[in-house]
């Protein structure tokens, strides 16, 4: 999958990122909390339906970021996600998208820029994105156990959640990293 990068491009110059996409809302996940010993604590399950959709995008290599918020998932937010990532690169690298088999990561929407590529892994295999764990902390430490009141709430939450968690590049790269993205030091 490497070679869908373009042959001009060394691999010394390669940024490797991870995209993924959750869902955060009214229906929200509940976690584990700190109670005296034989009792049971309670935490409020909202029974509304309004959700916010975080893209995220993380280069553990320079510690990087980009996130955007939607009220909807499809390939034209994706398309935005992708800019905004392509103008975050710096000038003379290329990012190499790791992204899953959602519907909107078609590898033609990086056609239109030349510092980008996008490479699909494979079915069933969400392990191999950390990005993933990026979503467990949001929540772990954000966003479980409390109540929205609307989809303005839900955002401000979303971003000040992703704030936190980017405020710190070591975390980023502590936790995206792989020994296996390390392309260009071989």
């Amino acid at each position: 999958m490497i070679r869908t990068i373009p042959w001009n491009v060394s691999l010394k110059k390669v940024d490797v990122w991870f995209q993924d996409e959750a869902r955060f809302g009214q229906q929200n996940t509940t976690t584990r909390l700190w109670a005296a010993k034989g009792t049971r604590p309670r935490a409020v399950k909202q029974q509304q339906f309004e959700y916010a959709y975080l893209f995220g995008a993380v280069c553990p290599s320079t510690g990087a970021t980009e996130a955007l918020v939607s009220p909807v998932m499809n390939m034209e937010v994706m398309d935005q996600h992708l800019a905004l990532i392509s103008q975050k690169t710096e000038a003379g690298r290329h990012a190499v998208l790791i992204v899953d088999g959602a519907a909107w990561h078609q590898p033609y929407l990086a056609d239109k820029y030349s510092n980008l590529t996008i490479i699909k892994l494979p079915p069933y295999s969400p392990e191999l994105n950390p990005i993933e764990q990026v979503w467990s902390w949001l929540r772990q430490h954000h966003l479980a156990n409390r109540c929205f009141q609307g989809y303005e709430d839900i955002v401000d939450a979303c971003s000040d959640a992703w704030n936190s968690f980017v405020s710190d590049a070591k975390r980023v790269t502590k936790m995206c990293s792989r020994d296996w993205i390390n392309i260009g030091t071989n």
